[in-house]
């Protein structure tokens, strides 16, 4: 195990199973030292999707937080598969994407991805934070409060 697992642990997360793709897209696409991370939504401990909805409306923000939260662990178990199970070798998170399925009105975009970039952050540290963009949508696949991409470097 290598310091980010230990920092893992030490933050007492376990990380989720990669999902099965939804399709014929793969879960990331790496070119040169730099891995591109499919879009991926929350899910619950058990493997369950969250309360589904609108938020602003269905869904609160501190728990559309939690949502993106829950998807960045599920990114990061994506990046662990891309670097061959060692977290070490993510140099550093380069861009998040983050969009959120929200009522026309909702302004309040950057805080529901602070869940994930947040998250990037305490496990990774420096080298978690990144650039990013926080976008409202009209709907997402499956009525998902949130969904996040991300560009990472890799040794």
């Amino acid at each position: 195990m290598g310091k980010t697992d230990d920092r893992l642990k030490e933050l007492g997360i376990e990380l989720p199973p990669v999902p099965q793709p939804a399709g014929t897209y793969v879960h990331w696409v790496r070119s040169g030292n730099q891995v591109y991370l499919a879009g991926k939504g929350p899910y619950n401990a058990d493997g369950s999707r969250p309360k589904t909805g609108k938020v602003g409306r269905d869904i609160t923000v501190d728990e559309a937080y939690q949502q993106a939260r829950s998807t960045g662990l599920v990114l990061i178990a994506v990046m662990k598969d891309a670097v061959g199970g060692d977290l070490d070798q993510v140099k550093r998170v380069l861009k998040v994407f983050g969009m959120v399925n929200a009522v026309p009105d909702f302004g309040q975009q950057p805080q529901v991805i602070n869940g994930c970039s947040d998250l990037f952050v305490e496990v990774f540290g420096e080298r978690g934070r990144h650039a990013r963009s926080a976008i409202g949508m009209g709907s997402l696949p499956n009525q998902i409060a949130c969904e996040i991409e991300a560009i990472i470097e890799v040794e």
